[in-house]
């Protein structure tokens, strides 16, 4: 997940998603539009607000005090995550960052947790905050005085969410937290693979009940979040099984050798590099200049230049410059992760000299990963009987 940062804390970056920014102000004109719900349901909660609902939607007052709650309810998401992190932390998981977007926050670490007992201390840290930040709001609520209504609402509200949000968390929908939760008690008993296959089925039953209750109610943020959790507990599931499977899998064990990728020359004309894609069945090459590699250039790169220009266009001026690399000691899912970060087919595949020693594609990583799935084979490319790829 993308997006730009706006501060640290505890070392850890805070990112809004361009989808926050448009929730944000949903967020703030519903909370404005059903004031009057809301404080009725405060004042017949059992710590009983007293809360004036004719002063508090006179005139501008439900707008700002709409904007209010809904700033605090997003800080109090910031805080949930950062209770995920801190946690984390001191397991010595390293956080790459915490996003805000459209469902929440989200905190990326860039290792998942195999210890059950570690995972069950992650999962319940966020709720456990949110529990606490509940309890402080209550707190706040009943030592101000009455003439405070404006400021007792928002602290009345975000008690009332921020429980919600630890509830709603605990779900078994993986892989929110309660899905995590649910895995880590099952990886007491069963392979930590089993755990998250059984977890994410029970994660997407959740989600497909949700989505129907969303469907039958019109309500849009239950469908998505029903989507979002049936995607999420199929990618972690399938992240898992792919993480059991190259367990002890190298990219040199799934590359294909440098003897047998096929390069093209920046100099080349657009034609031939077309030719040659027709001649080895070949979408994409390495583009060399004077023995060192300059970039990359793929079909769709030939394919933006019309027919009639193809013979005088070369390869450098529609290539792209980014070459990225990984050695080839590295495991093969930290070749996976880094197609999917940078967006890309294929990675340069170097030795501690930075010569290409060969290329892996995210095809190779999926013909491994079925065969290694369907026979169990000893990991090699010989054994694996690969095809050759460029």
């Amino acid at each position: 997940m993308r997006g730009f940062r706006i501060g640290r804390v505890f070392g850890i970056p805070i990112k809004l998603d361009v989808t926050f920014l448009l929730v944000l102000p949903v967020f703030a004109y519903l909370i404005g539009t059903q004031l009057e719900v809301w404080v009725s349901t405060l004042n017949g909660a059992p710590f009983a607000a007293g809360l004036d609902a004719t002063a508090l939607t006179a005139g501008s007052v439900r707008w700002v005090l709409g904007a209010a709650a809904a700033v605090g309810l997003f800080v109090g998401v910031v805080l949930h995550e950062l209770g995920h992190s801190v946690v984390a932390m001191r397991y010595d998981f390293t956080i790459d960052a915490i996003t805000l977007w459209v469902l929440g926050g989200v905190a990326s670490l860039t290792d998942q947790p195999e210890e059950w007992d570690q995972e069950l201390c992650i999962a319940l840290a966020g709720p456990a905050v949110s529990v606490a930040l509940a309890a402080v709001a209550y707190g706040v609520l009943a030592v101000l005085p009455s003439s405070l209504d404006t400021v007792r609402f928002v602290f009345g509200y975000l008690a009332l969410m921020n429980l919600a949000l630890a509830a709603f968390n605990l779900l078994p929908g993986f892989p929110m937290d309660g899905g995590r939760v649910l895995r880590a008690l099952l990886a007491r008993t069963r392979t930590f693979a089993r755990a998250t296959k059984i977890a994410a089925e029970v994660g997407k039953l959740f989600a497909f009940v949700l989505g129907i209750a969303g469907l039958l109610s019109f309500n849009v943020i239950l469908i998505g979040v029903a989507f979002f959790i049936y995607i999420g507990a199929a990618g972690e599931a399938q992240r898992t099984a792919m993480n059991a499977a190259f367990e002890g899998v190298t990219v040199a064990d799934v590359m294909t050798p440098a003897s047998d990728v096929h390069t093209v020359a920046a100099t080349a004309s657009v034609a031939d590099l077309m030719d040659s894609m027709l001649e080895h069945r070949h979408t994409g090459y390495p583009v060399f200049r004077d023995a060192t590699a300059v970039g990359m250039v793929t079909l769709d790169d030939a394919r933006s230049v019309r027919a009639v220009e193809r013979d005088a266009m070369r390869v450098a001026d529609v290539m792209s410059d980014d070459v990225y690399t990984i050695p080839g000691s590295a495991d093969a899912t930290d070749a996976l992760d880094a197609l999917q970060e940078h967006s890309v087919g294929r990675l340069l595949v170097v030795d501690a000299d930075g010569e290409m020693v060969g290329l892996i594609t995210r095809s190779d990583l999926m013909d491994a990963f079925g065969i290694i799935q369907s026979t169990g084979a000893a990991v090699s490319r010989e054994s694996l009987d690969l095809p050759s790829r460029p």
